[in-house]
């Protein structure tokens, strides 16, 4: 594969925005994202464009694709749609990185949540998980992530203050970050007070809704300094895939996808997860966090409970992990996420 540098990257502030519209936000990061080339490029030079977005409620569904390009002033790129639940504009960045046809490429992400009524927020967020054994049979994504804490707590101990630590530390860390959606502190003690969403996940465990959109563009790292001085290169990139519905999952606190991904990223790049010195990772509930701590092979299975209390992923531990907030600081925009934390990622 050529290699490929991420020579600009922007992202509006996370939030609720009822009086704005994609088009508005995606110009937004656009023009950060294009400011952030210091030598300069011209938006139509973009060969081509994928666009992550759940288009959640299905109110932006349609030419989504080439509706965000004429925001960004990206008029002439090929564009597509990439639909992949949370990890949407993940999903963009990989098939920028893997096109191999371009010369410059632009992967982003949009969503605008505040569109809908929690209610409705809640059921069309469903239709990512198994909706004839999952959501038709009346559970949901806390509920599901609660049976997950459950069984880790079981098999290896884990408690829920260490969970709940985990959210803290996230929500402490958007304190610092001005595009965070919740830049308010927590204390351990408050939070674990907080009223329960689904035993033991509390409403201080979890994400919440947000607005957002992010991109950042590519090109072959052969040209990257004929637009900067400080390209970012993409090292290594994985991906993988796994039963959607857990009781099909061998394991209830492992994500094969997660680990395949992982170990694919980690052989392209030449690296083992020792050398990894941060990293932002999911934490749509507290637990899911913890989980990619030992799926991304941060520490041995079921030791995530440990690593927390050991304060190795805090910031100025040995490894931190979601300094930007995470989702449940920095917040959640389905499709905006995953560009958003390459975002971040760029910028450390």
């Amino acid at each position: 594969m050529t290699d490929v540098a991420i020579i600009g990257a922007g992202q509006i502030r996370y939030g609720m925005f009822p009086e704005r519209t994609l088009k508005d936000m995606f110009h937004e990061a656009a023009r950060e994202a294009l400011a952030d080339i210091d030598k300069g490029l011209d938006p139509k030079d973009v060969d081509e464009a994928f666009i992550g977005s759940l288009s959640t409620g299905g109110a932006q569904l349609g030419n989504l694709a080439p509706l965000m390009l004429e925001a960004a002033g990206m008029i002439g790129a090929s564009a597509r749609h990439v639909e992949n639940a949370c990890a949407s504009s993940s999903y963009a960045l990989r098939d920028a990185v893997a096109t191999g046809r371009a010369r410059i490429a632009m992967a982003g992400g949009i969503e605008k949540m505040s569109d809908l009524p929690r209610e409705r927020n809640r059921l069309w967020l469903g239709i990512s998980g198994d909706v004839e054994w999952e959501r038709l049979a009346g559970t949901n994504f806390a509920g599901i992530y609660a049976m997950m804490a459950r069984r880790h707590a079981h098999d290896y101990g884990t408690t829920k203050k260490q969970i709940t630590s985990v959210a803290v530390k996230n929500r402490n860390n958007a304190v610092n970050n001005p595009k965070a959606q919740f830049r308010v502190g927590l204390e351990l003690e408050r939070a674990l007070k907080a009223p329960n969403l689904a035993s033991p996940l509390s409403i201080s465990d979890a994400c919440g809704i947000t607005d957002g959109a992010s991109l950042a563009i590519l090109c072959d790292a052969s040209i990257a300094r004929d637009f900067t001085d400080a390209p970012v290169i993409v090292a290594g990139s994985g991906a993988g895939s796994d039963y959607v519905a857990v009781h099909d999952r061998p394991s209830m606190t492992t994500l094969v996808a997660a680990v395949c991904a992982a170990e694919e990223a980690y052989r392209m790049a030449g690296i083992g997860a020792d050398d990894i010195d941060f990293a932002e990772v999911h934490d749509c509930f507290a637990i899911a966090e913890m989980l990619a701590y030992e799926d991304l092979g941060f520490c041995p299975r079921g030791g995530s409970g440990k690593l927390v209390a050991d304060g190795v992923t805090q910031m100025g531990g040995k490894r931190p992990v979601n300094a930007s907030g995470g989702l449940i600081g920095k917040g959640h925009p389905i499709g905006a996420t995953g560009t958003g934390q390459v975002y971040e990622v760029v910028n450390q």
